[in-house]
This record gives structure tokens, sequence and C-alpha cells, in this order.
């Protein structure tokens, strides 16, 4: 085990793709003890691992927010944890039946913390420095994502070199690890520790600029 942590067991991507069919509180009243063995305990004791160096995560609530949804089946089917370092900003990590997968990055911004953003963005140090980040990124293996204009932002000509950036209402990076049968052992821990310190340039940028 190492410090707390041995891997999400097998139960633990059994347990969603079971909710996934059976998303109702029966169902969930009935495994509870295997959401709490297989997926509560070793996020915690994951998150707790990773909080020296990146601070304390929020182990989100299973429950979903119906109401003001279409869709009203009461539990997430996946569990997420969550390290903030400023408004909407800092690494995330998930457990769900696709596996696991990790991120980083900030996930809304509206009114002066999207303009900031923005400014940053067409900052002619910021701006390419973002650039870097989000290449470096890509190379290892990350997912770039995030809520974007289809249209071009008011203020900005559709020619910037930096329009697809400029379009990003949130901005993340994602690495799917998936089904490796290394996230069911204590090894996953270093996994998480490496891509957590490959998004810090991104997780820092976002905060100073992105954070209000």
């Amino acid at each position: 085990m190492t410090d707390g942590f041995s891997g999400f067991p097998v139960a633990a991507l059994d347990f969603y793709d079971d909710l996934e069919v059976d998303n109702t509180k029966s169902f969930w009243e009935a495994h509870k003890a295997v959401y709490n063995d297989a997926v509560k305990g070793p996020m915690t004791a994951l998150c707790a691992a990773l909080e020296r160096e990146f601070g304390a995560a929020k182990v989100f609530r299973p429950y979903r927010d119906v109401r003001f949804a279409k869709d009203k089946t009461p539990y997430k089917t996946h569990q997420g944890a969550f390290v903030r370092v400023g408004e909407s900003t800092g690494w995330y990590v998930e457990v769900s039946p696709r596996g696991v997968r990790t991120g980083g990055g900030f996930y809304e911004a509206s009114g002066p913390r999207l303009a900031a953003f923005r400014e940053a963005v067409a900052h002619e140090r910021f701006g390419p420095e973002l650039e870097k980040v989000l290449a470096a990124l890509e190379r290892k293996g990350f997912e770039i994502g995030g809520d974007r204009l289809k249209t071009t932002p008011r203020g900005y000509d559709a020619d910037h070199p930096r329009i697809e950036l400029l379009r990003h209402r949130s901005l993340t990076a994602g690495h799917p690890l998936g089904f490796e049968p290394v996230i069911h052992t204590p090894e996953l821990l270093d996994l998480v520790r490496a891509d957590w310190r490959a998004l810090r340039p991104l997780v820092e940028w976002c905060a100073r600029h992105a954070a209000g």
C-alpha cells in the first residue's frame, strides 16, 4: 500500500457499470457498502496522499442536483475529486465506468474573469506562454477541451493569431488512463501525481489570469 492508497478495485468500475443500468435509490441502498469501500474510500485515500504537494481536495457527493434537470436519475455515474487553487480552477481526478482520468484548468468563467482570461490570451507575452503550455501537454497525451464560442468574441478580430483560444469560455486538459491494470494498484498514485505535476503550468496560468 502506498501512503494508504492501494488503487481502485475492479468492484468500483463494476459498481458504476451497474449504476448506469439501474440508477435508483433501491440499487444504491443495496450497494452503498460497495460504494463506500470500493469508490469513496480509495478516492479519499488517493487525495490524502496527494494533499501535501497539491492541497486538500474536495471529494464530490454522489448525488445529482436534479431540480432543474430533465434527467432525474438521482446518482452521479462517476466519482470526482477537485483541488481548488482559484475560482473554478484546479486539479481533477475521476473514476467512472470508463476507468480513471485526470485533468486540470478552469471549468467556468464569466463576466470579469472571462474578460481577464481573454485579455491574457491576447497579450503578447501571456498568450504565447499559454500556447507553449498547451502544446507541451498535448505532446504528453493530454486532450485540450473546454466550452467554446462558435463565433468570434466581441472586441477581437476573427483573424487574431490565437482566435481559437479566445473562443474558450473554459479551458481544461484531460488525460484518460482508462482501464489500464495499474488503476487497480498503488502505482496509480504515481501516475496521478505525475499528471498533476505536468498540469501545474496550466493550472498556475489559469489561476493567475482566469481565477479572479
